[in-house]
C-alpha cells in the first residue's frame, strides 16, 4: 500500500524519537476521548430503542456498512483487514454496553467455529459452546442465545451437509456469513516420531491427507467430533497427536509439532450466522433460497431461468435428498443481492409461481473481512 502524502504518518523532517513518542501520547489521548464518546452514543441509542420498543441493538447491516466505509476511506499505512479488526472490536465493546450478546457455536472451546464467531462479533460477546450443529440451532430457537454460528462449506472438502439439513427443519434465518482462512497444526506432547495415532474432525483429516500420507503414513487416523475435542484427547493420551488450531494448543497445554499442515494454502471455511430476525439491505448482500421442483426433465432449468433473465448471479447451488420421496431433491441456492432489491424481488415472485417449494432462508450482508 502506498504511503500517504502530507506527513499523515505523524513524522516530519528532523523529528526526534522523543518528539514522536510525545506525538503518539497525544494521539492516544484523542483516540481514547473519541472512543469514549462513541460508547456514550451507543448507550444513548440503546435507551432510545428501549423507549420506542424497537428491535435489538445488534444490526448486521449497519455494522457491515460501517466496516465498508472505514475500508473505503483507509489511506494506510494499516491495511484494510487490520483496520477492520480494530473497528470490529470497538463496535463489539460498544454493543456490549447496549446489549451483551450470547452466541452459540459448535464447540468445545478452541474450535474454528468459535474463531469465526469472534471474528464476526468481536471479543466482547459471550460464546457458548454446543456439542453438535443441531444444538446450536436449538439454543437460538429457544432464545437461550441471541445468535449462532455454524460451518456450511469448505473450499477443499465442500459442503457441511448436516448444517444444510438443519435449515429444512428450522425457522431460523441466515443473518450473516464469515469467511475464515483455516490453518491446521499438528499438536502433541512428545516428538513427531513418537506419534502413533492422530485425532481430528473428518474434514480436517481430509484437508491434511497429503501431509499425513507423506510424514505419518503408517499412523492410525481416528475421527473426532471436533478438532478441539481431538486436542483434549491428545492432552490425555500418550503417543497421540491432534489436528487443531494454534489456539487449541494453548487451551489444552499442547506443543505445535508442525504448523500449517493443510494441503491447500488457500483453505477457507465459510460459516453462517443464524438468528431469529430478518436483516434489512446493507448495499452489498447475498440471499439464500431453499427450492424444490417435481422430478421431470428440464424442471431445474425452468426454475432457475428467472434468475438469469433478471440478471441475478447465482454463486452456489447444492442439492440434498428431500427425504419425502425416492429421488426427490431440495436445492440450496445462493444469489447476489438482497431479497428486497427490486430485481431480486421480481425474480423471487416468479420462482414462487414455478417451484413446489420456495423458501427464503435469509438475506444478509456479504462477508466484509
Amino acid at each position: 500500500m502506498a504511503k500517504p502524502e502530507g506527513g499523515r504518518d505523524g513524522s516530519g523532517p528532523g523529528e526526534t524519537l522523543e518528539g514522536l513518542r510525545k506525538r503518539i501520547d497525544e494521539l492516544d489521548a484523542r483516540i481514547l476521548e473519541l472512543v469514549s464518546e462513541r460508547a456514550a452514543c451507543a448507550q444513548h441509542i440503546a435507551r432510545l430503542k428501549e423507549d420506542d420498543g424497537g428491535r435489538g441493538c445488534y444490526r448486521p447491516e449497519r455494522e457491515a456498512q460501517v466496516l465498508r466505509r472505514v475500508m473505503a476511506r483507509n489511506r494506510g499505512p494499516l491495511d484494510d483487514e487490520a483496520l477492520g479488526r480494530i473497528f470490529r472490536e470497538i463496535m463489539s465493546a460498544c454493543l456490549a454496553l447496549e446489549q451483551p450478546l450470547e452466541v452459540a457455536y459448535l464447540g468445545p472451546e478452541g474450535t474454528f467455529t468459535q474463531a469465526a464467531a469472534l471474528k464476526h462479533f468481536g471479543r466482547s460477546v459471550r460464546t457458548v459452546p454446543q456439542g453438535a450443529v443441531d444444538e446450536v440451532f436449538r439454543e437460538v430457537e429457544a432464545g437461550a442465545c441471541h445468535y449462532g454460528v455454524v460451518p456450511v462449506e469448505n473450499s477443499t472438502e465442500g459442503v457441511v451437509s448436516h448444517t444444510l439439513d438443519m435449515f429444512v427443519r428450522s425457522s431460523l434465518r441466515i443473518v450473516g456469513e464469515v469467511l475464515l482462512r483455516i490453518h491446521h497444526c499438528l499438536l502433541g506432547r512428545g516428538r513427531l516420531d513418537e506419534v502413533r495415532r492422530v485425532y481430528a474432525h473428518p474434514q480436517a483429516l481430509a484437508q491434511c491427507r497429503e501431509w499425513l500420507d507423506a510424514r505419518l503414513g503408517g499412523v492410525e487416523r481416528v475421527p473426532a467430533p471436533s478438532n478441539a475435542e481431538a486436542a483434549r484427547r491428545a492432552s490425555e493420551e500418550p503417543g497421540v497427536a491432534a489436528i487443531a488450531s494454534a489456539q487449541a494448543a494453548e487451551l489444552y497445554g499442547l506443543q505445535v509439532l508442525a504448523a500449517n499442515i493443510e494441503d491447500e494454502p488457500d483453505n477457507t471455511t465459510r460459516f453462517l450466522v443464524i438468528g431469529r430476525e430478518a436483516v434489512p439491505p446493507s448495499g452489498e448482500d447475498k440471499s439464500t433460497l431453499l427450492l424444490s421442483v417435481p422430478n421431470r426433465p428440464g424442471a431445474l432449468h425452468g426454475l432457475l431461468e428467472p434468475l438469469a433473465r433478471h440478471g441475478i448471479s447465482m454463486t452456489r447451488i447444492e442439492s440434498r435428498p428431500s427425504r419425502l420421496g425416492l429421488w426427490e431433491y431440495l436445492f440450496f441456492v445462493d444469489i447476489e443481492g438482497h431479497a428486497e432489491d427490486p430485481k431480486v424481488a421480481r425474480a423471487l415472485q416468479e420462482l414462487r409461481g414455478r417451484a413446489a417449494l420456495c423458501r427464503l432462508l435469509g438475506a444478509y450482508p456479504k462477508a466484509v473481512l
